[in-house]
């Protein structure tokens, strides 16, 4: 109800059509559940990041007569699932590396030939 009383509500609002729900939830039910619902798109809009996108969706309830639905809401702004792609990884031979280790062993190295100073 902290909400309802607030000297600076209006400036919480990130879009007009945050106030406007506050205003329609009040109109339409309790001044309680209006500030309970507007916390909760306030939340929302924090958590997804996509306040432009959830303003809109606000004022496009609205303006059909229905009062925005904030679990409805965050349905919709949920990311979209995406499969984890398959990667196939073929494995070397082991017997690769003893090769590999065989070649190393039997290169001259490079400081052959050099005379170190006493």
């Amino acid at each position: 109800m902290t909400l309802l009383n607030l000297v600076y509500r209006d400036q919480l609002s990130p879009r007009p059509a945050y106030a406007r729900a506050f205003e329609a939830w009040r109109d339409q039910d309790d001044a309680r559940r209006a500030c309970k619902v507007t916390v909760e798109l306030l939340a929302l809009a924090y958590e997804c990041a996509r306040e432009a996108e959830l303003a809109s969706l606000i004022g496009a309830d609205l303006d059909a007569g229905r009062l925005p639905d904030p679990g409805e809401l965050r349905a919709r702004l949920r990311p979209q699932q995406t499969p984890i792609p398959a990667v196939a990884v073929e494995l070397a031979p082991l017997a690769i590396y003893d090769e590999l280790a065989a070649v190393e062993a039997t290169t001259t190295p490079l400081t052959a030939g050099l005379e170190v100073a006493p």
